[in-house]
C-alpha cells in the first residue's frame, strides 16, 4: 500500500496541531481508506488488502472471549498520541467503553492513546517498516501499555509479537515474538491465548 499526502497551501512544516486536527476532522475519506497526521502531514491510507482483514476479525475475536464487559474493542477509532502530535487510526484498539461512549457526538475528535491498553497493528507491504519503528516508537512514548505487531513480511519469517513495558521515552523493555502458527499469551485483563495458525502468509 502507498500512502497520500493531503498538501495545503501552508508548506510541510510548522503546521499547528490544531489546524491539523481540524483539517483531519473535516476530510471526505474515501470507504475504506484512512487518514492519519504524522509528521506534520496528513497521510491518506488505502484499504488494506482481504488478509490483513482477515487476521484483523480473527483477533478480534479471540480478544473477545477473555475481554471484561468494561472495555471495548475499536476499529477505525484515531488515537492522539500527545507527545508527538500524531493521531493513528490502528487495526485495533482496545479502550475502556466509558471513554468512546462519552465523547462529544458533534466532533470526531480522537481518544488518547495513553488510555488504551492494547493497540494492535497489522502490517501491509508498504507500510511495514513504519509499523516496526514509527509506530513502535511512537506508541512507547505515549505510554501505551501494550503494543502487538503482526508482521507478515518480517524477513525472518512471518511473526506476532507482544510489546510490553514501554519506557516513555521510545521503546517497550520487554517484547514477546512467536512465529506464525504458535499461540501467543495475552497478559490480563485478558488472558487468553492468541492462535496464529489460521493466519495469511
Amino acid at each position: 500500500m502507498t500512502a497520500a499526502m493531503v498538501e495545503n497551501d501552508q508548506g510541510s512544516e510548522g503546521r499547528p496541531w490544531g489546524y491539523l486536527l481540524q483539517t483531519w476532522q473535516e476530510l471526505d475519506v474515501p470507504e475504506g481508506w484512512r487518514a492519519e497526521i504524522d509528521e506534520g502531514q496528513i497521510v491518506l491510507v488505502p484499504p488494506p488488502h482481504a488478509h490483513h482483514n482477515s487476521i484483523a476479525e480473527t483477533v478480534q475475536r479471540l480478544l473477545y472471549r477473555g475481554l471484561p464487559d468494561d472495555l471495548g474493542i475499536y476499529q477505525t477509532l484515531g488515537v492522539h498520541l500527545a507527545p508527538l502530535d500524531k493521531l493513528y487510526v490502528p487495526d485495533l484498539v482496545v479502550l475502556p467503553r466509558e471513554l468512546v461512549t462519552a465523547a462529544d457526538p458533534e466532533t470526531s475528535d480522537p481518544m488518547d492513546a495513553s488510555e488504551a491498553l492494547l493497540i494492535v497493528e497489522i502490517t501491509s507491504k508498504g507500510n511495514a517498516r513504519e509499523d516496526r519503528t514509527k509506530k513502535y516508537r511512537a506508541y512507547a512514548r505515549a505510554g501505551v501499555p501494550m503494543y502487538l505487531l503482526i508482521d507478515r513480511f518480517d524477513t525472518r519469517g512471518a511473526l506476532t509479537t507482544l510489546f510490553t513495558e514501554p519506557d516513555g521515552v521510545g521503546t517497550y523493555k520487554r517484547s514477546d515474538p512467536v512465529p506464525f502458527g504458535k499461540p501467543l499469551l495475552l497478559p490480563e485483563p485478558f488472558d487468553v491465548a492468541l492462535t496464529t495458525d489460521d493466519f495469511p502468509v
